[in-house]
C-alpha cells in the first residue's frame, strides 16, 4: 500500500493551480501593459498632430495654446524629433550629454525605435518630420511588475510551504515517538512474562540448548522493545567500533536466514570509531539486511562492506535482488512506500531517521540495475 499516492496527486493538483494564477496574473500583467502601451502610442500621436499645427501656422498670428499645452504636458516620454536626414531638432525628458553625443543620439534613436515605431510627421506635402518615442517611466516599471509579482509569488510560498513541512514533520515526530512507545510498552508485558517462565524452564533442567536458543530470542525482543523506546527521545551517543557492532548483528542476521543466501562481511581489521547508539544502529543495519534478502526472495548473495576515509565511514550493502527503478531512489525512503504485498512501508523510512537524524550520518542508493541488484550507501563521521 502507497500512502504516499494520494499526497502526490493533491500536490500535483496544488502546483498546477499555482502554475494557473501565476499564468493568468502574467496574463492580466500583460493586457494593463498593452493598454498603457496604446494609450502612450495616441499620446505621441496627439503629439505629432500638435507639432504639425505648430509648424503650420502662420507666422505672423498667435499659437494656438491647446497644441502647446499638448507639447508642454508630456513630462515622463522621452522624445526625439528628428528632420528627414535624422538630424535632431528637438527632445524632451533625455539627458543632454546624449543629445549633445552624435554616437550617443544614434544609439538612443535606435533604443527607441526598438521600444515603439517611429512616427512620420507630414507637415507638408512632401516634407516629414519623424518622431521618436519611448516607453515612459511608468511603462518601464511595469515591465519588471511580473516578475517581482512571481518572486513574491514564490517567497511566499516558499514560507508557507516550509512552514507547512516543519509542521508536518513535528506531528510525524510525535506519531513516530508515540507509536515506538506504545510498542515498547505492548512487548514489555508479554516479555516480562516469558522471561520468568524462562527462569523456571532452567529450574526444571529443561535441555540446554533449546533454552539457549529461547534465551537468544527473548534477549532478542528485549533488544527490539529498547528501540522503540528510544524513538522520539535524545538518543544516547556512545564511542564504538562501527566494524565491532555491525559485525554482530550481522553475524546474528546470518543465522536467522536461509543458507541459500550467501552472506560475506568485508571490512578493515582495525577498530573504526564512531558516535553510535548501538541499539539503533543494530536496527538499521536489520532492516537494511532484511530488505536486501526480501529483494533476492530469500536466494543470492549479500556482501555487506565497511570503507573508510580520512573523515568519514562508509557501510556498504549489496543484494543480487531485483533491483530498483531510478525514479523510486528517493521515494523507497518516503513513509508507507512499499513494493510488498505485505507490509507498511516503515522500514526504510525509520532507518534514514535513524542513520539522519540521530547519528548526522546520510544514507542513499548508491547503484542499481534492473534483475541484477542493489548498493545502498550509509555513511557516518568519523571520531
Amino acid at each position: 500500500m502507497d500512502f504516499s499516492e494520494k499526497r502526490n496527486i493533491t500536490r500535483w493538483i496544488i502546483v498546477a493551480a499555482s502554475f494557473l494564477i501565476i499564468l493568468l496574473i502574467l496574463w492580466n500583467t500583460y493586457t494593463f501593459f498593452q493598454y498603457f502601451k496604446d494609450e502612450e502610442r495616441v499620446k505621441m500621436e496627439l503629439w505629432a498632430e500638435a507639432q504639425k499645427t505648430i509648424i503650420n501656422a502662420d507666422v505672423n498670428a498667435d499659437i494656438p495654446p491647446l497644441p502647446l499645452s499638448i507639447i508642454r504636458r508630456n513630462k515622463t516620454i522621452p522624445i526625439i524629433l528628428t528632420d528627414e536626414k535624422n538630424g535632431v531638432i528637438s527632445s524632451m525628458n533625455i539627458d543632454d550629454n546624449v543629445i549633445n553625443d552624435k554616437a550617443a543620439v544614434r544609439r538612443m534613436m535606435l533604443k527607441l525605435q526598438k521600444e515603439n515605431e517611429r512616427i512620420v510627421i507630414e507637415y507638408v506635402p512632401g516634407k516629414f518630420q519623424y518622431l521618436y518615442y519611448g516607453d515612459s517611466s511608468l511603462l518601464n516599471k511595469l515591465k519588471y511588475y511580473p516578475i517581482a509579482l512571481v518572486l513574491i509569488i514564490v517567497l511566499f510560498g516558499g514560507v508557507v510551504y516550509n512552514f507547512y513541512r516543519s509542521t508536518k514533520m513535528a506531528t510525524q515526530n510525535k506519531l513516530w515517538a508515540g507509536m515506538a512507545k506504545e510498542t515498547a510498552h505492548q512487548i514489555g508485558t508479554p516479555l516480562s512474562s516469558l522471561i520468568g517462565w524462562l527462569e523456571i524452564m532452567k529450574a526444571d533442567n529443561v535441555d540446554e540448548t533449546t533454552v539457549t536458543e529461547i534465551e537468544k530470542d527473548v534477549n532478542r525482543l528485549l533488544t527490539i522493545t529498547d528501540r522503540f523506546s528510544k524513538i522520539g527521545s535524545e538518543p544516547v551517543l556512545e564511542q564504538l567500533d562501527i566494524v565491532a557492532e555491525t559485525e554482530e548483528t550481522f553475524d546474528y542476521l546470518k543465522s536467522r536466514f536461509s543458507n541459500q543466501v550467501e552472506f560475506l562481511f568485508r571490512a578493515p581489521k582495525n577498530p573504526i570509531m564512531v558516535s553510535l547508539n548501538p541499539a539503533l544502529h543494530s536496527w538499521t543495519i536489520e532492516n537494511m539486511v532484511k530488505n536486501a534478502v526480501d529483494a533476492m526472495r530469500g536466494r543470492g548473495k549479500l556482501v555487506l562492506t565497511i570503507d573508510q576515509d580520512l573523515k568519514s565511514v562508509k557501510i556498504l550493502i549489496s543484494d543480487t535482488g531485483k533491483g530498483i527503478p531510478k525514479n523510486q531512489f528517493r521515494r523507497i525512503f518516503e513513509p508507507g512506500f512499499t513494493t510488498k504485498k505485505r507490509g507498511w512501508g516503515l522500514g526504510l523510512s525509520l532507518t534514514k531517521r535513524i542513520v539522519e537524524e540521530y547519528h548526522k550520518g546520510a544514507i542513499k542508493v548508491l547503484h542499481s540495475e534492473l534483475k541484477k541488484g542493489t548498493t545502498m550507501q550509509m555513511v557516518f563521521k568519523k571520531l
